[in-house]
């Protein structure tokens, strides 16, 4: 699979089959996205929860190439609302296919308003995701999330080679909290996310690797925006 950051916490994911999965949807207006990096097409789209820097671009993909849009089921009711089509809605703990993929949502401790206008709207609850391939492996994909015991549970049921983890701080887990995180997931690869968009995001890929400097079965993968990685 290539895996290509686009930025904050949006990233392609273009299968081998060639589906191309984008999750977390932020380009106009996102100062870190890639100015020269174009989507020539979109087959399914998660949503990990309603906040404008991880939602704020999913309709118009979504109404231009017609993907299966995956979230939450009260976030799927807004889209529908706004004229988006193929809404996948599900809830925690629930499993669907997407592609060749199947999707589970998982829990994640964050809120979930949708700014709509000059109101925020009820969003459902904020998720995360674990992806599971046809050669059995798994990534989970956390959103933006507090570290939580739980994620014990992710490890013991999906067993995560790869996990997407926001370290930034401020509205997520720093990279101290994101290190107990790996210690629970114990993934072999973690890439760092939702750090260094903005000056209050003060977590960085070198502080967590230092706080796993004793924990070496997990590596922290610092991706470049817009430089596609093999997995």
């Amino acid at each position: 699979m290539e895996i290509t950051w686009l930025g904050h916490a949006t990233f392609q994911l273009r299968l081998k089959t060639g589906e191309v999965f984008l999750l977390d949807p932020w380009i106009d207006g996102n100062p870190k996205y890639p100015k020269d990096h174009k989507l020539d097409g979109v087959d399914t789209i998660l949503i990990t929860h309603g906040h404008f820097d991880h939602i704020h671009d999913a309709i118009p993909i979504a109404k231009k190439f017609k993907p299966q849009v995956i979230a939450i089921h009260e976030i799927c009711v807004w889209l529908t609302s706004k004229g988006v089509e193929n809404c996948s809605g599900m809830n925690k703990g629930g499993t669907q296919d997407a592609g060749p993929l199947k999707v589970t949502m998982t829990n994640a401790v964050h809120s979930c308003g949708i700014q709509d206008g000059d109101q925020i709207v009820y969003g459902g609850d904020a998720a995360g995701y674990v992806l599971h391939f046809p050669d059995n492996r798994s990534l989970y994909f956390a959103g933006d999330t507090a570290v939580f015991t739980d994620m014990q549970l992710i490890e013991k049921l999906y067993h995560p080679e790869l996990a997407f983890l926001p370290i930034g701080g401020l509205y997520t887990m720093d990279p101290r909290e994101a290190a107990l995180a790996c210690r629970m997931l114990a993934p072999k690869k973690v890439i760092p996310m939702h750090w260094g968009t903005f000056p209050a995001l003060t977590g960085r890929p070198e502080h967590l690797a230092e706080h796993l400097r004793d924990l070496p079965r997990t590596e922290v993968w610092p991706l470049e925006i817009g430089v596609p990685a093999k997995w």
